[in-house]
């Protein structure tokens, strides 16, 4: 992935927002941030990004419903980044188009 790419991180934990977004933004990636599905659209009104990490437990629309809208567009990589460690929850995120699943807590590098 170019390092000049948009990411945009989904998660209704400020606190992990942050940690990506410190990990990422010195890695040179452009992070944007959202709490829920509505404000992840609305950020996606303003910024276009190229990838989208996904968390499954947020409040309104579960992430598996929101990684099976955003997979309607081809040109859009998504991770799953969730502390559901349920097999099903992995299998359906990557049935529905999700590019990788990786569970909380993660190693940095990962």
């Amino acid at each position: 992935m170019n390092q000049d790419a948009n990411i945009l991180v989904v998660d209704d934990d400020e606190r992990m927002c942050r940690l990506l977004d410190s990990y990422l933004g010195s890695a040179g990636y452009k992070v944007e941030t959202a709490h829920n599905g509505a404000e992840m659209y609305q950020s996606m009104q303003r910024h276009k990004p190229d990838l989208i990490v996904l968390d499954l437990k947020m409040p309104g629309t579960h992430g598996l419903a929101l990684a099976q809208e955003l997979r309607k567009d081809a040109n859009l990589g998504i991770i799953i980044l969730t502390g559901s460690s349920m097999s099903a929850d992995k299998i359906v995120g990557l049935e529905l188009g999700a590019d990788d699943y990786i569970e909380k807590p993660f190693d940095e590098r990962e």
